[in-house]
């Protein structure tokens, strides 16, 4: 689906990553937000999401600004570029949601799967699993 996602953005003379879906979102929503915040928020180091928004930044996505009270740290908005072009991103992936849900409308069972999956998870994340499991077959 990321191929997708990414040949539908080629077509339509969108130069974004399928992965800079969320920033976009969280800064919509929370007008700025620091590397750390936003590392904690996808659950992701701070390089990695320095990566991304570096790449934003590159196509004139992201705004960096100085934080007005500790000059230490850095604000991340979202440029006029971005609010401007927001309300045609958010269409493509409103179609893109209805998209998902028509496929799933017929398959509930996956649903409860996928619900199921994520409670295992809450209990025990992925990693945790891999290396419980690495353990056992090192015996």
């Amino acid at each position: 689906m990321l191929y997708s996602i990414r040949d539908v953005y080629r077509i339509k003379n969108i130069d974004i990553e399928p992965n800079w879906h969320f920033v976009f979102l969280i800064l919509k929503d929370h007008k700025t937000r620091t590397m750390s915040e936003m590392a904690e928020a996808f659950q992701l180091s701070q390089p990695a999401v320095v990566k991304i928004i570096n790449k934003m930044k590159k196509r004139g996505y992201i705004d960096i600004v100085q934080d007005g009270h500790d000059n230490r740290k850095r604000q991340l908005r979202l440029s006029k570029k971005a609010v401007d072009l927001l309300p045609m991103f958010e269409t493509i992936w409103s179609a893109g949601q209805l998209s998902i849900r028509q496929m799933l409308q017929d398959n509930e069972q996956f649903l409860a799967e996928l619900e199921s999956l994520e409670q295992q998870l809450q209990h025990k994340s992925f990693n945790e699993r891999i290396l419980t499991n690495l353990k056992c077959q090192e015996k």
